[in-house]
This record gives C-alpha cells, sequence and structure tokens, in this order.
C-alpha cells in the first residue's frame, strides 16, 4: 500500500471543492451563460430597432414584424388586418373629413415641424374639443403608421375598424329620404385605391352608397381612406355575403342593376333607366363581370371608348358611368 504524500500515488477519496472557493472552479467551466440574442443588445441595429418600435408603440401605435425577423422582410409590408384591430387615416383630407364626420378617433398624430395650414390648424380644434389625444412624433414613426407606399402629409388618425352597413338598411335610408336609389356595387375589385376612387365618385355625382362582397373584395382600410379624400366618412359602404343574392333582392324591390361590361348590349348614352333606382354593378379590370351576376343584371351597359384602348380602370369606368347618370337625371 503506497504511502500518503508518495510521488504518483492515488488518492482514494473524491475531490471537491475546497473550503472557501464556493465551487469557482466548476461555474468558471460553465461560462457566462448563452449570448444574448441580438434584439436584447442595445448598440446592435436590432435592438435599435426594437426600442425604436417599443417607442412607437407607447405612442399608440401597433405591433408589427421588425425587418429582418420571421413575417417581415427587408422591404416594408402593409399590416394584416388581422394583427391591428385600429385603421390609420392618413392625409390632411382624410384625417379632417374622418374628424369633421365625428369618428370615434382614438388619437391624432401630428409630425414634428409640420406646415400649419388652415386644415392642420382645423384638426387640432376640433381635436381638442373632442378631447382627442395629440401625439407629436417624427415623419420617420409617420412613414411607418402609413404603411407601404402609403402618403400622410404629417397628419394621421387612429380610428376604429369600418363599420359596414347592411345592403338592405342601407336601400331603406335612402328611399326613407324620399331620394331616387343610385348604388354602386363592385364585383371582384380587389384594389382599395380602386374602392376609395369609387367611394369619392359616387359622393361627387349623388350616389348614396356602395356594396362591396364579403369575399374577393377591397375593404375599407387605410388606402381606401385616402383615395376617398375623405368621403369615406359621408358615403356608407354596405358589405353584401353573397353579391349575387343581394343584386336579386334588389331587384325585387324595383331596383334596376346595370353591369358595366365592354361587350355591353346599351351604350351608356343611349341608357333609358338612368331615372329609375339603379345600382350599378363594377367589375375587375382583368376579368370583368362574373358569370352569376351578369346573368344577374338587368342590362349590360358599355362605354364607347377608343379602339386604341383595350379597357377602363375600375374606378374611372364607375366614375364616367356615375357621371353619365347623373347629367341624365338632371336635364
Amino acid at each position: 500500500m503506497a504511502k500518503p504524500g508518495r510521488p504518483g500515488a492515488g488518492n482514494s477519496k473524491k475531490k471537491g471543492a475546497t473550503k472557501g472557493t464556493g465551487g469557482n472552479g466548476r461555474k468558471a467551466l460553465e461560462g457566462k451563460g448563452p449570448t444574448p440574442k441580438a434584439e436584447d443588445r442595445a448598440w446592435h441595429p436590432a435592438g435599435k430597432r426594437k426600442a425604436a418600435q417599443e417607442r412607437y408603440i407607447a405612442a399608440g401605435g401597433t405591433s408589427r414584424p421588425a425587418r429582418g425577423t420571421k413575417g417581415g422582410s427587408g422591404n416594408r409590408t402593409p399590416r394584416s388586418k388581422a394583427a391591428d384591430d385600429t385603421e390609420t387615416v392618413t392625409g390632411r383630407n382624410s384625417v379632417l373629413e374622418a374628424l369633421r364626420a365625428r369618428i370615434p378617433a382614438t388619437a391624432l398624430y401630428v409630425a414634428q415641424r409640420v406646415e400649419m395650414d388652415d386644415r392642420v390648424k382645423e384638426m387640432l380644434s376640433i381635436a381638442t374639443h373632442r378631447e382627442i389625444p395629440v401625439l407629436e412624433v417624427t415623419r420617420p414613426e409617420l412613414d411607418r403608421m402609413a404603411g407601404f407606399d402609403g402618403v400622410h402629409q404629417g397628419v394621421a388618425l387612429k380610428v376604429p375598424p369600418y363599420e359596414y352597413a347592411h345592403p338592405q338598411d342601407l336601400l331603406e335610408k335612402v328611399v326613407d329620404r324620399g331620394e331616387t336609389p343610385l348604388l354602386v356595387a363592385l364585383d371582384g375589385v380587389t384594389d382599395p385605391r380602386n374602392l376609395g376612387a369609387i367611394i369619392r365618385s359616387t359622393a361627387a355625382f349623388g350616389g348614396q352608397g356602395v356594396i362591396i362582397p364579403q369575399r374577393r373584395s377591397a375593404g375599407v382600410n387605410s388606402a381606401a381612406w385616402k383615395t376617398s379624400a375623405g368621403a369615406a366618412a359621408r358615403i356608407p359602404v354596405a358589405m353584401a355575403a353573397n353579391l349575387t343574392s343581394t343584386l336579386k333582392e334588389l331587384k325585387k324591390q324595383g331596383v334596376f342593376v346595370l353591369g358595366l361590361d365592354g361587350g355591353g348590349d346599351v351604350s351608356l348614352p343611349s341608357l333609358e333607366l338612368a331615372d329609375r333606382p339603379v345600382v350599378i354593378v363594377v367589375g375587375s379590370e382583368g376579368k370583368g363581370l362574373s358569370r352569376l351576376v351578369t346573368e344577374t343584371c338587368d342590362q349590360i351597359v358599355s362605354i364607347p371608348i377608343s379602339t386604341a384602348t383595350e379597357s377602363l380602370n375600375a374606378g374611372i369606368a364607375a366614375s364616367v358611368a356615375l357621371y353619365q347618370v347623373s347629367t341624365m337625371r338632371a336635364s
């Protein structure tokens, strides 16, 4: 048996931490823990984006995927409506009209050093009178709020989700006012800017409302608000669970359904139903009217255009038809 302390001799006792070390040797082997995520490092670009996003949310904005993270990309993308229960109205005319219409806004955002014209002054006056919070933000923050391709002109307004009317209620209100119905229905129009332009034209030419289908259609979002130049605050938009069924119900109540199509059997200048209750149906620029909607129409009306032009944009076609009907009614 080896003597204790003999060179090369083993020790039968298990070696542990010596008294007073606190296991420092073992802790040194374990390291300092996992490396913090990039977004948790204040000096890292991802950390700066996270901090900017937190400031944006604190100012009343909503969460969105940061660029370069899962769910985002290098380019700014429109926010999903499912991820946000509010809409951002941008542009001076649109914001002012929304405030004038007393839409229950939750916050008015104004860019730093914004040019104070009469519209901005009226916005601030209305917001102050209605006790709507007014927040001063940087232009980059307004850019993010406006979304992809958004033009805010230095102002933005947070409003609740758009409340769609029911098609039947829309018609009854028009009749109750003693007016001759002039409505527009959209069949497969998916660009919200076209919807906004049609809402604006409907208001300009004496129409009382717009009907959109629940599926495969643009909705009243920030882009539609902007393009409508505030008309979305005055012209109701109704949502139909099924457009074909809704058009048939309107026909039963004496409304004539006129479909716009380049190959129509009636030329718009020769239309004889302009003074009757009508709903003008506009199809998508690519596919036009669907088969079921076409079969439901009382007349298919065409707009005379140059042979060098294949078709008209949905928003422009609706504007031309609305102008023609309003002109015929006035004569």
